[in-house]
């Protein structure tokens, strides 16, 4: 399948930062790991993967300016282009050998995500979504469940852990929402659920407390898989507040409704 000058970009990028990463996966006991916070993991194989990817997709695209995880806000000559890149999303579960995580990039053009790329390199997962164009796992064409009943629904979620998250919402939210629907998941990488949004596996997702990175590029695929995705509130941007749900409209709508009553 043929793809745009942008998306093999940055799917080279991708692709070779993450043969970095399933090397350390294999490694993984031997990893030197650095304490970022309570259970909040930044490996070397996370810098040396940023560090990667910064360096080929500046390459690529001089003076664009990029966003990342470990290194934050880099500016550019380019004002108007913003890379939003996570070289490591789902840590604690690549520092447990658990092959759930993922390499997640996004362009931003003014304020608007225009391309997406999530690679999960531990089993050659490749999602991408450029704007107007649709949304692909592995040059198939994605689009998001059509189900309109809660109780043959399956929902991705977050579970707050030590030192980060309101416990007590948490708790709220997943008590309103479980009884009503056919199951909850909760697989710590917030940019694969996006993704499996994007391609039918879950109905719908909620989390809060993410940040661009975690989001962006999985924001894209939703929306070009024909999914609705907001803040917690319906109408406000994810991206901005940092809570997300989406799904199709019936999902997305309902999980909306129900997450302001437990609210």
């Amino acid at each position: 399948m043929l793809h745009s000058a942008l998306i093999n970009v940055m799917v080279k990028a991708a692709r070779r930062a993450g043969r970095s990463l399933k090397h350390d996966l294999n490694e993984i006991e031997h990893l030197q790991v650095s304490l970022k916070g309570p259970a909040n993991f930044v490996s070397l194989a996370d810098k040396r993967a940023e560090e990667m990817l910064y360096t080929d997709l500046a390459k690529a695209r001089p003076g664009y300016g990029f966003i990342g995880e470990e290194g934050g806000a880099r500016e550019g000559s380019d004002k108007s282009h913003t890379w939003i890149v996570d070289p490591l999303d789902g840590t604690t579960n690549f520092l447990h050998g658990i092959p759930q995580f993922a390499i997640s990039i996004a362009l931003q053009r003014e304020d608007t995500i225009i391309a997406g790329v999530v690679y999960n390199p531990a089993n050659d997962e490749l999602y991408i979504a450029e704007r107007g164009k649709g949304a692909f796992l592995n040059d198939q064409r994605l689009r998001v469940a059509g189900r309109r009943k809660l109780d043959e629904c399956v929902i991705a979620c977050a579970m707050p852990h030590i030192g980060r998250g309101d416990l007590d919402l948490s708790r709220r939210e997943m008590t309103a929402i479980q009884s009503k629907v056919a199951g909850l998941r909760r697989f710590g990488a917030a940019a694969l659920d996006l993704a499996f949004v994007a391609a039918g596996r879950f109905d719908g997702f909620w989390e809060r407390n993410l940040q661009s990175w975690d989001i962006a590029a999985g924001q894209i695929m939703v929306r070009e898989a024909g999914g609705i995705v907001s803040g917690v509130d319906g109408k406000d941007d994810a991206l901005t507040t940092g809570h997300v749900v989406c799904g199709n409209e019936f999902v997305h709508g309902e999980l909306v409704r129900m997450l302001k009553a437990a609210g």
